[in-house]
């Protein structure tokens, strides 16, 4: 067990770079391990998460040295280079892998299995079982269409045209990767923008992908050549520190070489109606993706209406905005986000009480919560096991009116190593206790 303890005061200072971008390192894996030629990649998030994606591909015949300091190289084996596993493919806390890997091995010539750990086993997945069903897939869940999943191998799949009845770039990417082995046109529809790191590293490796408003599609039997892809620091793992560095007075802080994808701000459009005083600084483009520097300095914040078309863009963020919206004057309100509540934990339940417990005025409703801003006050928290949770939390300490002490935060390491090193190093008082 590993808990934190955060103590009051502090402020935010100096700059930072937190570690590359998950949802990108794990496509730069998956993509470099499916494409033709030798892919490098700098700036890997090589979190567990994405370490079990990588050992997955290893395990069925794919070559890479490293992660060495956040580079990788991988000896791709091509679309139909894969070979039959020994083993189940054990995808850790990873729900993103998972899902992803189901369309990838939908469309294989070998039976396979995805495994998870005790948090991951829990995760629904029959949303993305079932349109991969539809292309031709054969795929058998556990009780309630959670994991283990069995995908039974030599299938012919086809495309098909599918409107998402929810916005979900995780089910979007395993039908676009499923849709590589597809005979025809695979046609997705989106009710509301998604993440579209998954169609711009398609296009990175030299696949034709076409995008119309909220219509994707590709066509099967192409080939993915290998490149060069340099990950950015993950926009989810800098959102910790925006959220600490407008929430501590005195703070000024610059987050470095950090992804700004027009489908991952949300969390600094919520920070800006917000009140936060956000500066994106030497904004530029890097394999395909945009970058920029931002600076955050502390401001007083004010509740809102989170609107419903930036919740999708925010949907991994909102742990930390709930913080934001803790310490915030007057009431912030979300709706529409029922996804919450089948993340690592029911994130709207765990951080209702969490809250709550911090002395704060936090009411649950199906999709959403309404948080009552206030003073926060030293407390005990059990965060579940939920990475996000923890280290949110854990920001909290900067303006509690006592010590913050944050239970079970070992799954940090999934996302973010190295967190609180770094937290403290730019100002948070963070103490590691438990563990090794």
């Amino acid at each position: 067990m590993i808990d934190y303890v955060t103590q009051p005061g502090g402020k935010l200072i100096g700059r930072v770079r937190v570690p590359g971008d998950k949802s990108i390192s794990h496509r730069a894996v998956m993509l470099g391990s499916l494409a033709e030629g030798e892919t490098r990649v700098t700036g890997l998030l090589d979190g567990e998460d994405v370490l079990s994606t990588l050992a997955a591909f290893r395990v069925m015949g794919v070559r890479a040295e490293g992660p060495e300091q956040g580079s990788l190289v991988i000896h791709g084996a091509g679309l139909h280079g894969l070979k039959t596993p020994q083993s189940a493919l054990d995808m850790g806390n990873s729900g993103t892998a998972m899902r992803l890997m189901a369309g990838i091995l939908a469309g294989q010539n070998f039976d396979s299995e995805l495994i998870g750990d005790e948090s991951l086993s829990k995760r629904p997945m029959k949303r993305v079982a079932d349109p991969l069903c539809r292309m031709g897939a054969v795929i058998q869940a556990a009780e309630g269409d959670r994991p283990p999943l069995r995908i039974k191998g030599g299938q012919k799949l086809r495309g098909i045209e599918y409107h998402m009845p929810v916005a979900s770039a995780q089910v979007k990417s395993s039908l676009l990767l499923a849709g590589l082995y597809a005979q025809g046109e695979t046609v997705i529809t989106e009710p509301a923008p998604t993440r579209d790191h998954t169609e711009r590293m398609l296009r990175g490796f030299g696949y034709d992908v076409q995008t119309k408003g909220a219509r994707i599609s590709l066509r099967g039997d192409g080939k993915l050549k290998a490149c060069h892809i340099d990950v950015p620091a993950d926009i989810s793992s800098a959102t910790f520190f925006l959220v600490g560095a407008s929430i501590a007075p005195g703070s000024d802080l610059v987050l470095e070489h950090v992804g700004i994808n027009p489908t991952r701000i949300g969390v600094i459009n919520i920070l800006k109606l917000m009140g936060a005083n956000i500066e994106l600084l030497n904004p530029r483009e890097v394999g395909g993706e945009p970058v920029a520097d931002i600076r955050v300095r502390a401001a007083k914040l004010h509740g809102i209406r989170i609107p419903g078309d930036q919740v999708p863009l925010a949907i991994d963020e909102f742990p930390a905005i709930f913080i934001a919206a803790a310490c915030a004057e007057g009431e912030t309100v979300l709706t529409g986000a029922h996804e919450l509540r089948v993340k690592e934990s029911d994130r709207i339940a765990v951080m209702a009480q969490g809250l709550k417990h911090l002395g704060i005025d936090a009411r649950e409703t199906p999709d959403g919560i309404l948080i009552k801003g206030g003073r926060l006050q030293g407390s005990e928290i059990d965060s579940h096991g939920d990475h996000r949770i923890a280290m949110s939390f854990a920001m909290a300490g900067l303006v509690s009116a006592g010590p913050v002490t944050v239970r079970d935060c070992k799954n940090v390491d999934t996302s973010f190593p190295g967190f609180a090193p770094l937290a403290k190093r730019a100002g948070l008082s963070i103490e590691v206790q438990g563990g090794r």
